[in-house]
């Protein structure tokens, strides 16, 4: 399983990491908008869009390429690692040990 999250806080990024290992998932994390963000999101099996920390630039971006690629996408407000977690056994039905 792979997930790219969008947005979030960059001190979070460890935390997420963690997280997404526990559900076995291999992740990216996109805080800001690097160059060639289209093509660095690949095809995931789900993509997390932190709506409160993104631009909308971005955003817009991540969700044309999921659309394109047919991914899930999954909006949360809150960039806490409690949603994280919350999206992931959602998607993926599987508790993390």
């Amino acid at each position: 399983m792979s997930v790219v999250i969008v947005g979030g806080n960059e001190r979070m990024a460890c935390q997420y990491k963690s997280i997404c290992e526990k559900f076995r998932c291999k992740v990216k994390i996109f805080n800001q908008l690097p160059g060639d963000f289209k093509a660095r999101i690949g095809s995931p099996d789900l993509v997390v869009l932190f709506t409160n920390t993104v631009s909308h630039k971005m955003m817009l971006h991540a969700t044309q390429e999921a659309a394109r690629t047919n991914t899930t996408i999954a909006r949360s407000h809150s960039s806490s690692s409690t949603a994280l977690k919350g999206i992931l056994e959602q998607h993926f039905c599987a508790v993390a040990k």
